[in-house]
């Protein structure tokens, strides 16, 4: 749906803008010509999964808006803040490749100003799963994402399913907070032995990364159990969990079938259910879902 001035140079690198009067600035002339405006909040070290949201983007918008924010309320681990992987330039040149419009690249300070005070918090989809491992983790989330949304106000806003909690979790924001754009989901981006793309899959050994696949192999075989031959989704899990901790995964966290709406625990596939897990390999904590009926 892009319009051909937007898409005549694709490989050209996208405007920078570093403050949200710049953004705004930008996006409400598009606006006034009459443009859709699609936003696609990463925190950089882009990779196909994101590209893949880019894309989608541009098949619904006439304007792709990016951002490369690495959240610090988000994390749970200063260490883990600081070890994730920054490369800006490189980044520039991946979105050129994919013709997006604009990187919209705050400051830390840009985004929380000196006493920055007020947070938000989603209830009941935030209390298992990766809420009840990575405490905070959700309501850092929720709070740049609205503030992103607000800021850029897109008429879309995309957002990949192998974090399918947090797209819930944004979705129900959203909503409760009559925010006035639709956030949609997009599926997860596999390399070609299974391994959802990742920007930590960097950080895996040769070894660990010869293992990671296992995990969704393993959820695959824990779903067919389950619709095929009728497992109960405990006695799935427990075989789940005893295959991966053969394959080296040293720390389980959950592997566990949800309905996909409430992301509440189930016994048994129903309609809408998913598989979620999340599990380390060394110091590398990889999360992953599938869909189940």
């Amino acid at each position: 749906m892009s319009r051909e001035a937007t898409m005549s140079e694709p490989q050209r690198r996208p405007g920078v803008v570093r403050s949200v009067a710049e953004l705004r600035d930008l996006v409400s002339a598009w606006r006034r010509g009459g443009d859709r405006i699609g936003l696609i909040p990463t925190m950089g070290a882009l990779h196909e999964g994101h590209l893949s949201l880019i894309r989608r983007a541009q098949q619904s918008c006439h304007r792709s808006v990016a951002t490369i924010f690495v959240n610090p309320l988000q994390f749970d681990r200063p260490g883990d803040l600081a070890a994730y992987p920054r490369d800006e330039a490189l980044d520039l040149e991946r979105l050129a490749e994919v013709g997006a419009d604009l990187l919209f690249a705050p400051t830390p300070e840009e985004m929380y100003p000196p006493n920055f005070s007020t947070g938000v918090m989603v209830a009941g989809l935030t209390e298992g799963l990766c809420g009840e491992h990575r405490p905070g983790h959700f309501g850092g989330v929720a709070t740049v994402v609205t503030k992103l949304l607000l800021q850029a106000l897109p008429d879309e806003a995309f957002f990949g399913e192998k974090d399918f909690q947090q797209l819930r979790v944004i979705q129900r924001m959203a909503r409760d907070l009559n925010i006035p754009s639709e956030i949609i989901g997009v599926e997860t981006v596999r390399e070609a032995d299974g391994l959802a793309l990742s920007s930590r899959n960097r950080h895996l050994s040769q070894s660990q990364r010869a293992a990671a696949p296992t995990l969704y192999a393993v959820m695959r075989e824990m779903a067919r159990r389950m619709t095929d031959e009728g497992e109960s989704a405990g006695k799935a899990e427990a075989w789940g969990r005893r295959h991966l901790s053969e394959a080296g995964f040293e720390k389980i966290e959950y592997l566990e079938l949800r309905d996909e709406e409430k992301l509440q625990p189930l016994d048994a596939p129903v309609q809408n259910s998913r598989l979620f897990a999340a599990a380390w390999l060394g110091a590398v904590r990889l999360i992953d879902n599938l869909k189940v009926a």
